[in-house]
């Protein structure tokens, strides 16, 4: 979690980087992209939610994003939702 001495870009910058290595490249690219177009928007508290989300197994994450299983109730935010809703689209030149 974000420490009082990290600046916020610095933190996002952070996200970002961990969003694009999950360790699986499909969850790369969906995760990384999502961080990409997201992430330099959140506020303090978005950025806390998606960084618990970020310590999450991708087979979960995965399973919530396409609905296979339900969210649960700790994890059921904002960001959370926003990830559900994401469609990846490949990048131009890929």
């Amino acid at each position: 979690m974000e420490t009082s001495s990290e600046p916020i870009e610095v933190r996002r910058r952070r996200l970002r980087f961990r969003s694009w290595h999950r360790g699986t490249r499909e969850m790369d690219l969906l995760i990384g992209s999502f961080a990409d177009t997201h992430v330099p928007a959140f506020d303090t508290a978005q950025l806390d939610h998606f960084e618990a989300l970020l310590e999450l197994s991708d087979p979960d994450l995965y399973n919530w994003m396409t609905g296979r299983e339900p969210v649960p109730a700790e994890h059921d935010s904002d960001v959370m939702r926003l990830l559900a809703g994401f469609r990846y689209t490949p990048r131009q030149g890929s």
